[in-house]
Formats: C-alpha cells, sequence, structure tokens
C-alpha cells in the first residue's frame, strides 16, 4: 500500500510535476537512451508515447464533452471499483495490469514527437480545469478502459500515479543502460 499522502491530500500540485516526473530525465538524451530496453519491454520512448496516447486521449474527451449537459456515471464492476480505489483513490499502480489495446505504442516512436504529443495533452488538462471544476466536478465522465467512468480530476489522479508508475521504468532505463 501507498506510504505517505494520498494523491487526494496533494492535490493537483502533483498533476503540475509530471511533466518532469516523465521527461526530466530524458531531457537532452540522444535517441539510442530513447529507444533501449530490456527484451521483451518498452523503450522510453514507447512508454512516453503510451502515456501521451492517454493523457492527449482523455483530454480530448472532456474538452468535446464539455458542453454536454449533465451525464450520470455508469455502474461500475468489481475489477472497475477495486482499481479505481487502488489507483485513483489511494495513488498506488498494482503491478500485473496489460495495457488497453488502443494505448500500445508503436515500435519505435520518434523521441520529439511523443513529448511534445505529452506536453500538449499535459497543457490541455491544465487549460480544462479551470471550465471543469468544480462546475462539473460531479456530472461530466471520460470511460477509462478498465476503471470505467471517472471524473476529470480522476483522470487527473490516474495520470498521475501512470506517469509516476512509468517514470520508474524509464530511471530504471536510464540508470543501467537498459
Amino acid at each position: 500500500m501507498p506510504d505517505g499522502p494520498t494523491l487526494m491530500e496533494k492535490g493537483r500540485g502533483a498533476f503540475a510535476e509530471i511533466l518532469d516526473t516523465v521527461l526530466g530525465g530524458l531531457a537532452g538524451r540522444p535517441d539510442v537512451d530513447w529507444h533501449r530496453a530490456p527484451p521483451g519491454r518498452w523503450s522510453s520512448a514507447q512508454i512516453v508515447e503510451h502515456l501521451a496516447i492517454s493523457l492527449d486521449g482523455s483530454g480530448r474527451t472532456f474538452a468535446e464533452r464539455r458542453a454536454r449537459g449533465p451525464m450520470t456515471r455508469r455502474p461500475r464492476g468489481l475489477v472497475a471499483r477495486v482499481g479505481s480505489l487502488l489507483i485513483v483513490r489511494w495513488g498506488w499502480f498494482p503491478p500485473g495490469f496489460r495495457a488497453p489495446e488502443p494505448t500500445r505504442p508503436g515500435l519505435r516512436p520518434d523521441p520529439g514527437a511523443v513529448a511534445g504529443r505529452f506536453r500538449e495533452g499535459h497543457a490541455r488538462f491544465l487549460a480544462l480545469e479551470p471550465a471543469l471544476v468544480p462546475a462539473r466536478r460531479s456530472d461530466l465522465f471520460v470511460k477509462h478502459p478498465v476503471l470505467g467512468d471517472l471524473t476529470f480530476e480522476e483522470w487527473q489522479r490516474f495520470h498521475v500515479v501512470h506517469c509516476a508508475h512509468h517514470a520508474k521504468q524509464i530511471r530504471a532505463r536510464l540508470a543501467h543502460g537498459s
């Protein structure tokens, strides 16, 4: 289980820091470092692309839906409820999850392109926040493929935990050269 304050207690400051969390160690690195990975694992470029797809997609969907009327959260199954509790509420990403197909990266993504897409997705989320929180705090949802319908703030917390989870993998690849 997580140590220290939960993401609920940390607030939005943790979301503002995900750019540095994910991209900080990769800044100025040659492409070879971005593409190095253990056998059968994603490279740092693929990890950043995966994070960018998730961040960009959820942000675009919120932007498209913000003009709609109030929504109601659809019922969630046991896996979605437990996953949401662990990840979104407690800030702990359980091992063993596989990325949903639509969020899987390409074989050799361009480091500059994926870093740019990640930055754009982050900026989009930050720009949406004043329009959606608190006005649409509890009546606007975007479906996560495993966790079900999430609010804007729940998606923010998901992205923080998700980015921290993958940032550990990036740091390991850079530290160990694989």
